[in-house]
């Protein structure tokens, strides 16, 4: 297949809102969602956190289904998300025997181990929470409301997991494997994870500040993204209308360090000039980066670094909405992709949230509004640990 990649359905729900209404509605507000801790228990109550603003039984009533005490709330937030992705996309019961469904995580169904820790004396409840545990019982528990797929498949690279899915699932059309496919992530907040990122010293107690020179570190959230990918063909066939085009995607692993990015950003050099070449096109005609924009001291100046590589003198606008959402780890790069085609279709820019002070040698990120800005192709990134480093280009359509 040599054609366009057309993404036809969206589906999106973190800190800022469940669906793309609410999300859109909190950008263009400037409302972030990172607060203290709600529904995470934790000793850490000083670490603020970008948590979905529902409970796991409110967000099994919105699905319709009982709140099993053995469903994770991993798969509770990507059901959400993948919903409203397949509504808007029109796909439904025996359309999806044709469609592989590519889901990422890392944490998985960590956060209903925890909770009945205390509770293994129950043996029935034990074996049914340690079977949900793996990231890919999570996939199937994502999937199975919504019908039988053609395949499932998860991917778990750290933070760039869910770009990768959307990577896997484009070279899936391109082959000729599939017409469509549905791809993205979803991840909830763990103590799991929480102690980790807390272990490596590089959560931040006040809210982030992505490429400020007074950054401290990130604040971790949760959420789920999903994206309807399809062929033109497909479009044609389906009588749908795309909401824009996946144009370029890279991937690389620079293997600097098991957890800090390089710091001349090869790893994200690489990735974001492959998307380019890809797309054929110039870094120019690049008008907004959502960029992976962490926080943390050593991920913002490696990218800057990469970015600047990349750019020179022509850098387009740069912001990380982590600052609204928090950290999704494995779900923000669709979290992010999801963002990229609102601002895109909007036409405005999602700002980077509480920056003052440049890093010397750093980028200058957009703080204040800009609407309307004329977007064309923006690109999204998503670095992970190990190096593991991803980029897309979207673009908008002009059918």
């Amino acid at each position: 297949m040599n054609g366009p990649i057309y993404i036809t359905g969206a589906g999106v729900v973190s800190a800022i809102g469940v669906g793309k209404e609410a999300t859109l509605d909190s950008l263009r507000e400037v409302q972030s969602g990172i607060r203290p801790m709600k529904y995470l228990s934790s000793c850490h109550q000083d670490i603020p956190v970008g948590e979905v603003q529902l409970s796991n039984a409110e967000m099994a009533s919105l699905l319709g289904i009982a709140d099993d005490p053995a469903f994770t709330r991993t798969a509770l937030l990507g059901r959400l998300a993948l919903r409203e992705a397949l509504d808007e996309a029109q796909l439904s019961g025996e359309a999806l025997r044709e469609v592989p469904f590519i889901s990422a995580t890392t944490v998985g169904g960590m956060d209903r181990r925890e909770l009945f820790h205390d509770q293994e004396k129950d043996c029935d409840l034990a074996h049914a929470i340690i079977a949900t545990h793996n990231c890919g019982t999570s996939t199937e528990l994502i999937a199975s409301q919504f019908g039988d797929f053609a395949m499932l498949s998860t991917i778990s690279t750290a933070c760039s997991s869910a770009t990768n899915a959307i990577i896997a699932g484009a070279d899936m059309l391109r082959c000729g494997l599939a017409e469509i496919v549905v791809v993205g992530g979803a991840e909830s907040l763990s103590k799991f994870h929480l102690n980790g990122f807390n272990t490596l010293m590089i959560l931040d107690r006040r809210p982030c500040r992505p490429f400020d020179a007074d950054r401290a570190g990130l604040n971790l959230g949760e959420g789920a993204a999903y994206l309807v990918m399809e062929t033109a063909a497909s479009v044609s066939r389906r009588g749908v209308r795309p909401l824009c085009s996946l144009d370029g995607y890279g991937n690389a692993c620079d293997a600097f360090h098991q957890t800090a990015s390089s710091p001349n950003g090869e790893g994200a050099f690489l990735a974001m000039t492959e998307a380019l070449q890809m797309a054929g096109l110039e870094a120019a005609d690049i008008q907004y980066v959502n960029a992976h924009g962490t926080g943390t001291p050593n991920n913002d100046l490696s990218e800057s670094v990469a970015l600047q590589r990349v750019f020179g003198s022509e850098m387009p606008f740069v912001s990380s909405t982590k600052s609204f959402t928090g950290h999704t780890t494995s779900a923000s790069g669709s979290v992010e992709a999801v963002i990229c085609i609102l601002a895109m279709n909007r036409q405005f820019l999602p700002p980077n949230l509480n920056w003052e002070t440049p890093i010397d040698g750093g980028i200058i990120p957009v703080t204040g509004s800009h609407s309307p800005v004329e977007l064309r192709h923006v690109m999204s990134n998503a670095f992970g640990f190990g190096g593991n480093d991803s980029s897309i280009i979207l673009s908008r359509y002009e059918g």
